[in-house]
């Protein structure tokens, strides 16, 4: 049944739709060793040229993953006609190389000191939106200090800081439009920030009480909001990424003008989803945009060991989807990179794949102690010399758009903030015992009640083993 509905469907879609391909142009990318030019859109260069139709739908394969074209005037039976195009024979026995000469440079636009890069390519940033951008990340870094603070004291049980990475979260957010659907993992609460999403309805998550959409059946930090287009975060690894692409599938037979982004750490490109995604993505020609924050280490695994390619940029090659090296801790890069890739997604309907070099400066978990297995000196490195959220600061003041009056307002008012979310998230009672066993089934099985009756006669058995304020 499936492979029937696949053959139809694919029919279907190309019956319906028309190609169309948008202009392209080319951009100058920098890494410390050298500019080196990289396929981006015109429309980058304010001169992009928009399809007629609502709906950019291309039923051929990417150009970019099509093999070279190859001359009517070879010998047609020195030629091999597949499917996916045409190969040609050779009488040299040549293997591919397990690796390029250079590593795939990486995109900047400021320096380690906030300064613009001399000839930089980038989307611009209006002051409302360049304040607003920092302003995310001072509540982002103080939202992760002050609830990691109340796991040590014991009020919650469990949290996960996005310390060192909050370029990413902010950046990426602020590219997309509301409209677009994120699958985050689960180091992207910044995300949730950019739109909306208050301190208090955080709160109210990792306290687990009454007013958390999830019914306090998740763990804390494990956020999703459906008013903010924002799938509920799932701690098992890479597997929202396969999702997303499905979800990007549908929001292209919806015919809608938006994309899905989905995030990934390093580690998670070992999983067998992250393949599977991609692989999805670039034969479906979804409009999905997948971030993957390489920032060093999945938990106590370093990426040396982790994978021996060019880290994660050239996998999407290896899939026929093109791709992007970005510094992820560069606030404008992350900005221009996801501003860009969303126009790639949506004009032309192809995944886009971006790897953002950062560094976990916190450790992975309050479960972890990340000193065990690196060594201080560099966690300390990056934490100063690296901070993405002080390198946005200088810029914004460079161009005359901040102060140290603001930044001790901005600081102040989010610490007040949260210290107050938190009070109250405690008052809040938590969710009653039935809420465990409600919103799966719309007529409970006979084993889930029998389950139910067995727990709260055990409560009532046991009441000393069970926190006193969740309603029975």
């Amino acid at each position: 049944m499936m492979s029937l509905w696949v053959r139809k469907s694919g029919d279907f879609m190309i019956n319906r739709f028309k190609s169309k391909m948008g202009s392209l142009g080319s951009i100058r990318f920098c890494s410390r060793k050298s500019p080196v030019p990289v396929p981006f859109p015109a429309s980058f260069a304010q001169n992009v040229r928009l399809p007629e139709a609502h709906f950019r739908y291309c039923s051929r394969r990417f150009e970019s993953g099509k093999p070279e074209t190859i001359s009517d005037e070879v010998d047609t039976n020195q030629v091999l006609d597949l499917p996916e195009g045409k190969v040609k024979f050779i009488s040299e026995m040549r293997f591919i190389s397990e690796s390029t000469k250079e590593r795939v440079p990486c995109y900047r636009v400021l320096d380690d000191n906030g300064k613009l890069i001399m000839s930089s390519n980038y989307a611009e940033v209006s002051e409302e939106v360049a304040v607003k951008m920092y302003t995310d990340m001072v509540m982002l870094q103080t939202m992760d200090t002050i609830f990691y603070e109340a796991q040590r004291q014991g009020r919650i049980s469990f949290y996960l800081t996005t310390v060192g990475e909050e370029a990413i979260n902010i950046s990426s957010a602020a590219a997309l439009t509301f409209d677009d659907i994120v699958l985050p993992q689960y180091r992207e609460p910044g995300v949730l920030i950019w739109r909306g999403f208050t301190v208090q309805e955080f709160a109210n998550q990792c306290f687990s009480n009454k007013a958390d959409y999830g019914k306090g059946r998740q763990m804390p930090i494990h956020y999703g909001s459906n008013k903010h287009n924002y799938f509920t975060v799932s701690s098992p690894i890479a597997t929202q990424l396969p999702q997303a692409v499905g979800v990007a599938y549908s929001l292209k037979m919806d015919r809608k003008d938006a994309c899905v982004v989905t995030y990934i750490g390093d580690g998670g490109t070992s999983e067998g989803d992250f393949h599977a995604a991609l692989n999805f993505a670039a034969v479906t020609e979804a409009p999905v945009i997948f971030i993957c924050r390489n920032n060093g280490w999945a938990i106590s695994t370093p990426t040396s060991d982790q994978f021996r390619s060019d880290g994660v940029v050239v996998k999407g090659q290896a899939y026929g989807i093109r791709s992007i090296r970005v510094d992820g801790n560069d606030a404008l890069a992350m900005y221009s990179a996801v501003h860009s890739a969303r126009e790639m997604a949506i004009n032309e309907q192809r995944p886009i794949l971006i790897e953002a070099i950062t560094y976990r400066v916190g450790h992975h978990s309050t479960s972890d102690d990340s000193t065990k297995y690196r060594p201080v000196n560099e966690i300390e490195s990056w934490k100063v010399e690296r901070d993405p959220v002080n390198r946005f600061r200088k810029w914004i003041k460079r161009n005359g758009w901040w102060s140290g009056e603001a930044e001790i307002e901005a600081r102040n008012s989010a610490r007040k903030q949260l210290l107050h979310a938190i009070q109250e998230a405690e008052k809040v009672e938590k969710p009653p015992v039935a809420d465990m066993f409600t919103d799966v089934y719309n007529c409970p099985p006979s084993n889930l009640v029998e389950q139910e009756k067995r727990l709260r006669e055990t409560i009532k058995r046991h009441p000393q083993d069970y926190p006193s304020d969740v309603p029975v």
